[in-house]
């Protein structure tokens, strides 16, 4: 099980939740409307949801069912985007 970011991160990305995960799972491009949690890589701190102005992070089994989709689109976002695997520094992730 993972954290999941959902709709509402769209149009706002806030970048709270890039600056305290310690494992620096948390990823977008600026084309993206929002940020994604890599599943493979989170280890379900909840550092992020708590952090969240808008309520956007859930654990992947408390998200609303109208969010559920994000579990996938969070996922699929790592398939398609090389972030490297690498830490970033706090300075370095937005």
């Amino acid at each position: 099980m993972t954290y999941i970011i959902t709709e509402p991160c769209i149009g706002t990305k806030d970048a709270s939740c890039v600056d305290v995960c310690p494992v620096d799972c948390i990823h977008t491009t600026a084309e993206d409307p929002q940020y994604y949690i890599d599943p493979d890589t989170c280890i379900d701190c909840a550092a992020c949801e708590t952090v969240c102005p808008v309520n956007a992070i859930f654990f992947e089994d408390d998200a609303p069912e109208q969010w559920k989709s994000y579990i996938e689109i969070n996922a699929a976002w790592f398939k398609t985007h090389e972030t490297g695997g690498a830490f970033r520094a706090r300075t370095e992730r937005h």
